[in-house]
């Protein structure tokens, strides 16, 4: 059974910190490309498309500029496991947080894709809130 975990979410007030774990189950991140999304209820709604946050593959790393210099993403291979540690956190961070993997072809070779279409296999999400 192939299947992301994710956890760490939570309540935080604004400039907090928190740190995001997605563990992989049934298969090895090794060779794939991983990101972090984000969605709010009201853009699901209308069709919108997650926002990536970041991602990391063998070769690069990539973070969106909302995030740049609060936001880091990880991971530690040993444990199959990709983190997002989120530092001075705003409201305008509230949302549910998705990791996800491109499993197409070797995606961990080459630069990982902040689009979220990209992305074929996804954890449930968990829900971030920044508020005082």
């Amino acid at each position: 059974q192939v299947q992301l975990v994710e956890s760490g979410g939570g309540l935080a007030q604004p400039g907090g910190s928190l740190r995001l774990s997605c563990v992989a189950h049934g298969f090895s991140l090794d060779y794939y490309s991983i990101g972090w999304f984000r969605q709010v209820p009201w853009k699901e709604r209308e069709g919108h498309s997650r926002e990536g946050v970041s991602c990391i593959s063998n070769v690069s790393t990539w973070s969106s500029r909302s995030v740049q210099g609060r936001f880091t993403i990880s991971r530690d291979m040993a444990k199959n496991t990709v983190y997002l540690q989120m530092n001075s956190l705003e409201p305008e961070d509230t949302a549910v947080y998705y990791c996800a993997v491109d499993r197409k072809g070797n995606s961990g070779a080459v630069h990982c894709a902040p689009e979220d279409y990209e992305y074929d296999v996804w954890g449930q999400g968990t829900q971030v809130t920044v508020s005082s």
